[in-house]
C-alpha cells in the first residue's frame, strides 16, 4: 500500500475507480475491507472482469491516509 503514497497516477473513490476500470488504466486496486456489502461486491466484481486481483485493506480510513484524504475511502487504484 505504500505505492498509493508515492503514486503520481491514482484513482480514489469506487466511482473513480469503477470509471478507471472500465476504460482499462487500472494497474493494482485496493479495497477496504469495511466497504458496504452492495459497494464492495460490485468493485471486486469489477475488478476480476478486468482480469485483476483486488488487494484487501483493513479499513476505509486507512485507505484514504494512504491517498492523502483526512476522511476514509471505500477503494482506490494505481494507474498506467
Amino acid at each position: 500500500m505504500n505505492e498509493l503514497v508515492t503514486a503520481a497516477r491514482k484513482a480514489v473513490g469506487s466511482k473513480a475507480v469503477l470509471r478507471a476500470l472500465k476504460a482499462g488504466e487500472a494497474v493494482r486496486v485496493y479495497i477496504a475491507a469495511d466497504t458496504d456489502m452492495f459497494l464492495y461486491q460490485k468493485v471486486v466484481r469489477a475488478v476480476e472482469d478486468a482480469g485483476l486481483r483486488p488487494v484487501k485493506v483493513a479499513t476505509g480510513k486507512e485507505l484514504g491516509k494512504a491517498c492523502g484524504l483526512q476522511i476514509g475511502c471505500a477503494a482506490a487504484a494505481l494507474l498506467r
